[in-house]
């Protein structure tokens, strides 16, 4: 999800008139607020987004949260959190509590993270000390885009941070997740990449991830007693929900290899032949090797790394916690790799879509790709000791959810929109 876009910030609601009350106004469009809830108000950037979504829907299916979402469908479709809605409800016990009901809601912000003043209206619509937390996905993310426009991902992705940070400051809201990446490793010295590897990142948007942490980072040395933040370094997200009504659905052709795998299988992108950036790499067949993981994981790693945020977690006093830099200091600030600590390579991902989807791909060998490292695998024993967390979803099944949702939605998520 792109965070640039024209529109003023407004708030679009998906409220039940039986449980909500306390009407009110925020930027002249009617906003609710929950009678006497339990539920704790988060905040999703990025939230109608691929991975977005899934996380949504992660923290929806707690029932312990009230999620709402800042989007600008620049690389989006607002009709994911509609189904995610539809998820959540199917999910229900037999006789739900108004939180329940309450809690399958998501409250959706339209606004531009990179305009100070749109952020402090949506943050400000939950009052002082309203917001309990943040998780910020919403980036630019392509390395070969950023190579070509790189000033265009420091806004989006650096100062966009900076914003959402001093804004949530200002309202009391003082514990986030930060959605970093793998590529702020570079070229690693060691694979599996532990998180205490230097980070030398080789393009603009994997330096735009370094220069965000470095900022959350000193953040939260300056306010100790207040901040609490995780990074979360994640490697190849894959794979959909299992209902098929979610999934990845870039605007445009996909200009990661999963999806494109799908749309020339199911059709919508008509080149027979893939082409395959460099085959002189020095890994198990020549071609690049990425670290993949189920997205409905990756998306419970977010639930995890935010309930750590709680004020008696013990995850910032562990000995083997890893922030950046050689020392953290006092400062509440972890980084934790989100992978499976196996890799694979373009050519098992052909394979392995091949076998899902029954379709010969044709792939040929092109030069390099600026800004690409060999092999990005995660070593994801930190995450697993601190966070409890697993990527437990193997590639076929990853494989397998993708086809699903792209035979459900062979137009993706156009036809609703």
């Amino acid at each position: 999800m792109s965070t640039i876009a024209e529109n003023s910030a407004q708030t679009l609601q998906n409220g039940s008139d039986s449980i909500m009350n306390d009407v009110h106004e925020s930027n002249g469009v009617p906003t609710t607020t929950p009678a006497a809830s339990s539920l704790r108000n988060v905040l999703i950037t990025g939230g109608a987004g691929y991975i977005g979504s899934h996380t949504v829907l992660s923290l929806l299916l707690t029932r312990k949260y009230r999620v709402a979402t800042i989007d600008n469908s620049h690389n989006s479709f607002p009709t994911s959190l509609k189904r995610v809605e539809e998820i959540a409800r199917q999910n229900l016990p037999e006789n739900p509590t108004e939180d329940d009901i309450l809690s399958t809601k998501v409250q959706v912000f339209e606004a531009d993270l990179t305009k100070e003043d749109q952020v402090r209206n949506v943050i400000s619509t939950f009052g002082h000390g309203g917001l309990w937390g943040a998780i910020h996905i919403a980036a630019y993310k392509s390395v070969g885009e950023s190579n070509e426009i790189p000033l265009a991902y420091y806004e989006n992705n650096v100062v966009a941070t900076l914003i959402l940070a001093k804004t949530m400051g200002e309202f009391g809201c003082h514990r986030l997740v930060y959605s970093s990446s793998a590529t702020v490793y570079g070229i690693p010295p060691i694979v599996p990449i532990p998180e205490t590897t230097t980070l030398n990142a080789r393009s603009p948007y994997g330096r735009s991830k370094v220069m965000s942490e470095t900022i959350l980072s000193d953040l939260c040395r300056s306010k100790p007693d207040q901040w609490r933040i995780i990074s979360l370094r994640y490697f190849n997200p894959a794979g959909a929900h299992p209902s098929g009504l979610i999934g990845e659905e870039p605007r445009g052709r996909p200009g990661n290899l999963l999806p494109l795998l799908a749309h020339m299988a199911v059709g919508r992108v008509k080149e027979s032949t893939l082409n395959v950036f460099g085959n002189d790499y020095p890994t198990h067949d020549g071609t690049c090797v990425r670290d993949y993981l189920h997205v409905c994981d990756l998306a419970d790693g977010h639930l995890y790394a935010l309930e750590a945020l709680e004020d008696n977690s013990t995850v910032f006093s562990h000995p083997d916690g890893v922030g950046v830099g050689e020392k953290e200091g006092e400062g509440k600030f972890r980084a934790f790799n989100l992978g499976k600590g196996h890799g694979m390579s373009v050519f098992d991902i052909v394979e392995a879509m091949k076998k899902a989807t029954g379709f010969d791909f044709k792939t040929q060998v092109v030069g390099r790709r600026a800004g690409d490292v060999p092999d990005l695998t995660a070593d994801p024993s930190l995450a697993k000791k601190i966070l409890g967390f697993e990527a437990k979803a193997d590639l076929e099944t990853m494989c397998r959810d993708l086809w699903n949702w792209q035979t459900k939605n062979p137009n993706g998520y156009a036809t609703s929109d």
